[in-house]
């Protein structure tokens, strides 16, 4: 066993791109995305206003939402124009103040203010909608509460006419809407697991590659695989436990509970990962379809999560895709954990759940069997064997 890992840790010293992927790539990475999220929260993003009444509320509409810190706004003479900047990208949102809108709120009516949003930006879609809809909200109710005092109502009997029960929302776990905290854990996650497989499928790739599918085989393939992962679930599991410092002691992201069940969680992830790659390394044979086969696989990973939107509205076929993403089990620790606090016995249920990755065991010493018989076929038809 000595012999075979230091056989994978000197192939690993001679590749250039393993050795980046397990070394520094990381370090790039998790710097790259602390960079794109440093802010916290979206801030001036552009939005469009068509300002059709042009009188005092409409610009005091304009104005609400002009200071609200996620929005910039910026005044289009014509819906058409509008739509079009949409269309290009220069605007996420756009709001349109009717004609007549001062004069429909002073007698009664009801006017209607069109709010649209490009959801293709999810995130940056549903933060401007809302946070227009509280501008436009908190104006519209200025200018009503002025109606109310103009018809002589007092001044504490207006404020109980407009808000007879005022609510409030406190986020529990994020309480400073803080978009680091929110999606930067899970994004690395996606990430990491992205990089976890190409580690290991270039790893079973080069047996390809160097054309040592036999020497494999002679040394023992399982106890090749075993070395295999022997020297790359630490390595990964390191790079784990660097990212879960930065996030939760550098940057000082609220943590529950403790980082041994997040790392006993990875490891199980790791595992389940490896079982996947191998199954597709088997069964295709071939180094660029395993690299490609797996990306696809393993690419949607940050959307089936669940972090961003539920995904028990996703159609069957995208709901058991999540249940193949080892991340899609570990998330659910990762949540539990930081958010809640959960201890060893929750942790030890939701182990369960890789369970259904045990039945890829007897499919790849089934695989493994047919591509031994193959190669020790074509080992000894080959000339040399033959001579």
């Amino acid at each position: 066993m000595k012999s075979l890992i230091g056989r994978e840790l000197k192939a690993l010293w001679n590749d250039p791109w393993q050795f980046a992927l397990v070394t520094y790539i990381p370090i790039l990475g998790i710097i790259s995305l602390w960079w794109l999220f440093s802010a916290g929260m979206p801030r001036q993003l552009p939005v469009a206003i068509v300002d059709h009444d042009q009188s005092q509320v409409s610009r005091m509409l304009t104005r609400r939402i002009q200071a609200n810190p996620a929005a910039k706004t910026i005044g289009y003479q014509d819906i058409a124009g509008a739509k079009r900047a949409m269309t290009e990208g220069e605007v996420y949102a756009l709001v349109v103040l009717p004609h007549r809108l001062n004069r429909d709120l002073l007698t009664g009516h009801s006017p209607t203010i069109e709010i649209r949003y490009n959801s293709q930006f999810l995130l940056v879609g549903k933060l401007l909608s809302s946070q227009i809809q509280l501008s436009l909200s908190d104006g519209l109710l200025h200018a009503a509460n002025r109606k109310q005092l103009a018809l002589g109502v007092p001044k504490a009997q207006a404020e109980i006419n407009l808000r007879p029960v005022t609510s409030q929302t406190t986020a529990l776990y994020n309480s400073n809407s803080n978009y680091i905290g929110f999606l930067v854990p899970p994004v690395l996650l996606a990430l990491g697991q992205l990089l976890a497989m190409l580690v290991f499928a270039n790893s079973l790739n080069r047996e390809l590659r160097l054309n040592t599918m036999s020497e494999w085989f002679t040394l023992g393939t399982r106890r090749v695989l075993f070395a295999k992962m022997l020297v790359y679930t630490p390595l990964i599991v390191l790079q784990g436990r660097f990212i879960l410092a930065v996030l939760y002691q550098f940057l000082n992201l609220p943590l529950a509970g403790d980082f041994g069940l997040l790392l006993v969680a990875q490891v199980a992830m790791l595992l389940a990962v490896w079982l996947l790659v191998l199954v597709i390394f088997f069964l295709l044979q071939d180094c660029a379809r395993v690299i490609s086969f797996c990306t696809a696989l393993f690419a949607p990973a940050f959307p089936f999560m669940g972090i961003t939107f539920p995904t028990l509205d996703m159609p069957i076929l995208a709901q058991l895709w999540r249940k193949l993403m080892p991340s899609s089990h570990y998330i659910d620790t990762h949540v539990g954990v930081v958010s809640y606090g959960q201890g060893w016995d929750t942790l030890a249920d939701q182990l369960i759940n890789y369970w259904g990755f045990l039945f890829l065991i007897p499919v790849i010493v089934f695989l493994a069997t047919g591509v031994k018989r193959a190669h020790m076929a074509d080992k000894s038809l080959s000339p040399e064997a033959t001579r």
